[in-house]
């Protein structure tokens, strides 16, 4: 098998258009408040885009006279492009905003005086709200010439009286709204009062014109999708839909399929925490085929299956400007795994995956890693936990991981990579890297020697917060040697509270910290039968192979010369006696 190091691709020069996306995500990242903003001033947003364009054309200059003079595939260019990047971004951020004395830069704060656009009545305790009450709370929404575009009923459970309250200002507002937030507005409530309520709303806010409508945690069911449908059959402009936590079977599925006119501008769909299973994956894949500018899907946590999963995938296949992508814990399995990682391949604006627990096992994960390997330059986040990934997968994780130089966060627990698992992941995370943030890799059967390579790898990283290794098995001199390693930033190491020291199959995967990781190989080599062990086999010699090339000047003597008891127990007791040192 190839090593990570080898690529069949050129990853060199970036497309304009990922150029571009890097150049937005800079931008983001200048203009958000961070510890060196409450220091050094936050960079407004226009002097962000400014810092950023200049900060791409700079590191890609470097990286491209880089790859004009070495003759790889690109993949040291790439290292180079974000390595730059990110030193140049910590430069502007360490400076803060330049103040320009240009006439007409000072604007009054009159008119930067925001006026308020969110209604929000979700804070403080969840509690039931009535007739007299929501007068009261939704006054602020009567007042004439309000500029409010938002709102947010959410955490406050509406009985029919509140509902409607609420009816004639929704209606008065039905012209300004862009987001509704309807999120456990009805917790608590007899089913058939919780219905009505959603049909006063429905029927309130028909005709809107939407941008971000939010129904999560209202247990809806079919019932409640239905109850809702003059909104939704409203609606033609919606760019967010979340659906999370709403007991969506497979009927619901098919129900909020059916009401939506269109989803052309469709940029969000969560469907989280729900029973949609395969039948229900069905009704979701339509709604995805015909949401070409879908940018973020979760599907987590909804009891699809192999069947469900592939429909799901080949839908998603459509989806090109996808970048956040979040499956897990559904039943996919490895064919499902075979058609995901085919979807992905042209994905090239995906940024964030999280597919843990999809029982991808190592023919999935191969394949996944693979199709990432070539595709999603930009991926910042990876979680392949809980997916019954060994050792044989390691490589092909390893040489994806290695060309994603924009990763922050990668995630692997609970797999069965052990030591040669995390040294392969360790030398990919080695060169670049310089975004990275977290690495998890607990409960992968990890010695002291995977523990080191991991803990190497990522210390110096600038931006490096956390280093996940618990409920391994390390040794109480390797958790002292970790330690070590971080001695300067003890806060980056996570607890070793679950390490179990004797866990795992013995010492055989701490020799990977040798240089050729065979001593203990060695010694199994090299242990002899003497004649004392032939007394074992005296009652059946034919069982017993012929010694007649047996040197008895050879091997090691010491060994040879120990004795065991008198009964006959002499090869077992050098096997109890063969240990493994610290130094293995």
């Amino acid at each position: 098998m190839p090593s990570f190091e080898d690529c069949s691709i050129s990853l060199w020069p970036p497309s304009e258009n990922t150029r571009q996306v890097i150049v937005e995500r800079m931008s983001k990242n200048l203009s958000t408040p961070s510890i060196f903003s409450r220091k050094h001033g936050l960079l407004t947003k226009e002097e962000a885009e400014e810092n950023a364009k200049q900060i791409e054309e700079s590191a890609f200059a470097a990286a491209n006279q880089h790859h004009e003079e070495s003759d790889d595939n690109g993949s040291s260019a790439v290292q180079l492009y974000a390595k730059e990047s990110s030193k140049l971004m910590l430069e502007v951020l360490k400076r803060g905003p330049q103040i320009k004395e240009d006439e007409g830069s000072l604007i009054s704060d009159q008119d930067t005086a925001p006026h308020a656009t969110l209604f929000d009545i979700s804070g403080g305790r969840r509690a039931f709200i009535e007739e007299e009450e929501a007068k009261d709370l939704l006054k602020p929404l009567m007042e004439p010439g309000n500029a409010y575009t938002k709102i947010c009923f959410s955490n406050r459970s509406f009985g029919i009286g509140a509902a409607h309250v609420a009816e004639p200002i929704l209606v008065s507002l039905k012209n300004q709204l862009t987001d509704v937030d309807l999120s456990d507005f009805v917790a608590g409530r007899p089913e058939m009062e919780a219905l009505e309520v959603m049909n006063i709303f429905s029927s309130a806010l028909e005709g809107c014109v939407l941008k971000s409508l939010n129904l999560s945690n209202n247990a809806m069911g079919e019932k409640g999708v239905r109850a809702f449908e003059m909104l939704l059959k409203s609606q033609n402009n919606l760019e967010e839909l979340y659906l999370m936590n709403n007991g969506i079977s497979k009927e619901a599925a098919q129900a909020v399929s059916e009401s939506i006119p269109s989803t052309e501008k469709l940029k969000v769909l969560h469907f989280h925490n729900n029973m949609t299973g395969d039948e229900g994956a069905f009704a979701i894949s339509k709604v995805i085929m015909h949401s070409p500018a879908l940018e973020d899907f979760r599907c987590s946590s909804t009891r699809v299956g192999s069947e469900g999963g592939i429909v799901l995938a080949e839908a998603l296949g459509t989806c090109t400007h996808l970048k956040k992508l979040d499956l897990h814990d559904n039943m996919f399995g490895v064919d499902a795994g075979f058609g995901l990682s085919k979807a992905l391949s042209g994905h090239t604006s995906l940024t964030e995956a999280y597919l843990s627990y999809l029982n991808l096992e190592n023919e999935g994960a191969i394949a996944l890693a693979n199709s990432l390997k070539e595709s999603a330059p930009l991926l910042e986040v990876l979680e392949l936990a809980g997916n019954d990934i060994t050792i044989e997968a390691a490589p092909a994780l390893a040489a994806c991981i290695a060309a994603k130089q924009f990763l922050a966060k990668l995630n692997l627990a609970e797999n069965e990579l052990k030591d040669k698992g995390a040294i392969l992941i360790g030398k990919a995370l080695e060169e670049g890297h310089g975004l990275l943030e977290e690495v998890d890799f607990s409960t992968n059967s990890v010695r002291r020697a995977g523990a080191r390579s991991l803990a190497q790898a990522v210390v110096n990283k600038p931006e490096f917060k956390l280093l996940t290794i618990n409920g391994n098995c390390i040794s109480d001199e390797g958790i002292d040697e970790v330690k070590e390693i971080f001695k300067k930033s003890p806060d980056v190491l996570g607890p070793f509270d679950e390490n179990d020291e004797e866990g795992g199959e013995g010492g055989e995967e701490e020799e990977m910290g040798d240089e050729n990781g065979d001593e203990l190989e060695s010694k199994l080599k090299h242990l002899e039968v003497s004649n004392e062990e032939k007394e074992i086999f005296k009652k059946s010699p034919d069982v017993l192979g012929p010694f007649d090339e047996n040197d008895e000047e050879g091997g090691e003597s010491d060994e040879e010369e120990e004795k065991g008891d008198e009964n006959g127990d002499e090869l077992e007791s050098k096997l109890k006696r063969l240990e493994v040192s610290n130094e293995e």
